[in-house]
C-alpha cells in the first residue's frame, strides 16, 4: 500500500494529496496547530501535529509505514525543520522509497531577463532563495546516504482557485505595478500535483525539475486579463519606481528570469492543463461564477 506523508498539509501538498487518494493512496500530514490536524482528519487521512522544533514520537511512527515523504514547510536559518528534527527517522525508514522537495525558482538568482532551465547554476541573491538552496542539498544529501530517491521541484508563483488575481481583485488589494522589462512565470496548483504525480510515478533520484507554466509574463498584464474576466476596470497602472512594496514584494521584483521547463515536459511527460496565466484565470472564474 503507498502512503504519501506530507510535512506541512498546505496548499499545493493538498492538491497531491487528493490526486493520490483518488488512486487508493494512504494519505497523511502535519499542522503546526490542532485545528490544522482536526481539518486534515476532517478530510479522510491522518493528521500529525508538527512544530519544526521537537519530535512527535506519532510522527515518527508513521515515518515507519510510509512510502512516499512530500516537503513542504518552508525552511528557517538553520535549514529544513523536517530533517532537523525527524532526518534520522526518514533515513532509518525502510519503508520511504521517494522523497519530494517543494522548492523554489528564486534558488537560481537574477539573470536579467535571460532564459533559465536546471542546467544554471543556483546564485541566489536573496536570503530566502539561499536557505531553499541549503534545504534542496541537505535532502540531496540524505538522498545520497540513504539510497532513498530525493526529487527537487522548483517552483515560481502559485495561483488557483482561491488564491489568484482574480481572488485579489474583489477583495481590493490588487496592484498594476509596472517595472519596464519585469517578467514572472506562474504555475497552476493543478498543474503542480499533475507534475509530482507524475514524479513519482518516474523516480528520477537527485533530479531538480523546474514546474512552471510556458509564458513568462508582465504581472501588469495579469492584472488587466484577470480584470477583463470579471468585467471591472484594472486599477491604476503604478511605477515601481514609487510603488510602496513590503520588503518580499522588493524581494520579488529585484529578480527578472524566464524560467524553462523542456525537462518537466520531456522527463516526467507532464502536459500542462494551464500553460499560461489566461488558461489558469479563464478557468477558476468560470468556477466561481
Amino acid at each position: 500500500m503507498s502512503h504519501l506523508f506530507c510535512f506541512g498539509f498546505g496548499y499545493c501538498a493538498s492538491y497531491v494529496a487528493q490526486r493520490l487518494a483518488m488512486r487508493g493512496w494512504t494519505i497523511s500530514g502535519t499542522a503546526t496547530r490542532d485545528a490544522g490536524v482536526a481539518e486534515i482528519n476532517g478530510r479522510g487521512y491522518r493528521g500529525y501535529l508538527f512544530d519544526g522544533k521537537r519530535p512527535n514520537p506519532d510522527v515518527a511512527g508513521a515515518l515507519t509505514q510510509a512510502t512516499h515523504i512530500l516537503l513542504s514547510i518552508p525552511p528557517e536559518e538553520y535549514g529544513d525543520p523536517a530533517v532537523r528534527v525527524h532526518g534520522s527517522d526518514i533515513a532509518s525508514s525502510s519503508s520511504i522509497q521517494w522523497i519530494g522537495y517543494f522548492s523554489t525558482v528564486g534558488v537560481y538568482g537574477d539573470s536579467a531577463g535571460g532564459w533559465i532551465d536546471e542546467t544554471t547554476m543556483p546564485r541566489p541573491g536573496s536570503e530566502r532563495g539561499q536557505r531553499r538552496l541549503k534545504a534542496e542539498n541537505e535532502w540531496l544529501e540524505l538522498g545520497c546516504n540513504t539510497n532513498k530517491c530525493v526529487m527537487i521541484f522548483r517552483l515560481p508563483g502559485i495561483y488557483g482557485p482561491g488564491r489568484s488575481t482574480l481572488d485579489d481583485l474583489r477583495n481590493g488589494t490588487a496592484r498594476r505595478i509596472v517595472k519596464p522589462g519585469q517578467v514572472f512565470n506562474r504555475i497552476h496548483v493543478q498543474d503542480i500535483a499533475s507534475a509530482v504525480e507524475a514524479a513519482v510515478d518516474h523516480p528520477s533520484p537527485g533530479r531538480a525539475f523546474n514546474i512552471t507554466d510556458d509564458e513568462p509574463s508582465p504581472p501588469q498584464d495579469v492584472v488587466a486579463y484577470a480584470a477583463s474576466l470579471l468585467g471591472v476596470p484594472p486599477p491604476p497602472e503604478l511605477d515601481f519606481a514609487t510603488a510602496k512594496l513590503s520588503p518580499m514584494g522588493q524581494s520579488f521584483y529585484s529578480e527578472n528570469k524566464r524560467i524553462a521547463n523542456a525537462r518537466m515536459k520531456a522527463e516526467l511527460g507532464v502536459q500542462l492543463q494551464f500553460p499560461s496565466y489566461r488558461e489558469g484565470l479563464k478557468d477558476i472564474a468560470g468556477r466561481q461564477n
